[in-house]
């Protein structure tokens, strides 16, 4: 049985690089009721449908493939895309092993993905009629991007503009780690702490001082951001992305989106300008951030990529040269989010003290993870920093409450 195929199957899977070769563990599945993965396929998803169904004023054609999808997910078996469909043959390679099979069967990040990309199907978003190209999540991320939550978060920069350049670096770093919890990350008004005590505490793990280590002021860096979700969680990347332009920490940052919509919330393009215009129209100092990163796009500085394998059941380690090219030209890739982590170090089961550094040794370059936890997944921890964890009783591993930053050089 081959590494690749292994991986898929469920079994052990083996590394095929680095120190951490010697070791296996268990691709994660979703067929044990009660474990977080079963969780998402049996409730998440079903849920998701209906709030596409109502977000739109899909007709009976669309009604019923999202039927025929519930059905499926909930009472039947994998079944594959239809032949006419143009990434039939992708998905043909990807799934053989999964099709006829239960859903919870299948290994869980394949599942998820495959999901994602039925749902897509289902509304005609890769069709030729009126409802192609139309992103069945739109109307989640703008309410969000337009919300009460994102306005205050912004009005907050003014007093962030003020501290010195290493607190506002700090403060950038952690807001966009937390993401949709970036508040967190702008309290430096007079009597808090640079990061607040809350978001300090929660981290399991902080290489923070290497990524600024890897990136000193006026090195000619090129950077390479790799976006999780947009709206709320995206604004903060553009922010510390500014940042890293501003103070020259890069030269040049590319920052990839996916190419279509993805796990409800990711980003791709358009989220992107949303964003832009959302920072643009805020008084203050968010909109001299917006008028900077406008001007960084149309002068190169800051560029905008996707490739079809950021939306791939794969992980990182079979990506394709030419993005393994892109990579390697960057002096730091930031993967940001829940999911890029699982890619990178693999969605299994890993015992929580295997090194983060033996699992990317594969990865093409210098990576950093900014990932809030929300999955089973989870390398580099201290024995010590386990332990206490483990005693707390609480959800750490899938809740959100914690984050880590990870860094291999």
């Amino acid at each position: 049985m081959t590494e690749k195929t292994s991986r898929a199957s469920g079994e052990k899977a083996v590394r095929g690089s680095g120190p951490a070769a010697a070791a296996s563990a268990p691709v994660i599945l979703s067929n044990e009721p009660g474990s977080f993965s079963w969780g998402v396929l049996a409730k998440r998803h079903p849920s998701l449908i209906q709030q596409v169904r109502d977000a739109f004023p899909y007709g009976r054609r669309q009604h019923g493939a999202l039927d025929a999808l519930l059905d499926e997910i909930t009472n039947g078996v994998v079944k594959p895309i239809a032949p006419a469909e143009h990434d039939h043959v992708r998905w043909a390679d990807w799934g053989q092993e999964y099709f006829g099979r239960s859903w919870y069967d299948a290994p869980f990040l394949w599942a998820e993905s495959y999901f994602y990309r039925r749902l897509l199907g289902a509304v005609e978003y890769f069709g030729t009629g009126p409802w192609q190209g139309v992103d069945p999540f739109a109307p989640f991320k703008q309410a969000e991007l337009r919300g009460d939550a994102v306005k205050e978060e912004l009005l907050a920069l003014d007093a962030l503009a003020s501290a010195p350049a290493d607190e506002r670096a700090t403060a950038l770093l952690h807001a966009s780690l937390w993401g949709n919890r970036a508040d967190l990350g702008f309290r430096v008004s007079a009597g808090e702490p640079a990061i607040g005590d809350a978001a300090a505490s929660a981290l399991v793990a902080d290489d923070s001082a290497v990524v600024w280590q890897l990136l000193p002021a006026g090195a000619s860096s090129t950077v390479a951001v790799v976006a999780d979700n947009a709206g709320r969680e995206l604004i903060p990347d553009l922010l510390l992305i500014d940042h890293l332009l501003e103070h020259r920490h890069a030269e040049r940052v590319v920052l990839h989106v996916k190419p279509y919509p993805y796990y409800v919330s990711d980003a791709m393009t358009a989220d992107v300008v949303d964003c832009l215009h959302r920072l643009t129209e805020a008084p203050g100092e968010a909109g001299r951030i917006g008028g900077r990163l406008w001007k960084a796009m149309t002068a190169g500085s800051l560029e905008v990529r996707t490739h079809p394998f950021f939306c791939a059941p794969l992980p990182y380690e079979e990506m394709p040269e030419n993005l393994r090219g892109e990579f390697a030209s960057a002096t730091l890739t930031i993967l940001k989010g829940d999911l890029n982590y699982r890619r990178l170090v693999g969605d299994q089961l890993w015992h929580p003290t295997v090194p983060f550094a033996d699992l990317a040794a594969y990865f093409p370059g210098a990576v950093a993870a900014l990932r809030t936890l929300k999955s089973d997944v989870i390398v580099g921890l201290e024995q010590g920093m386990l332990d206490a964890l483990e005693r707390s009783g609480a959800a750490w591993r899938t809740s959100g409450t914690h984050a880590l930053i990870q860094v291999r050089r």
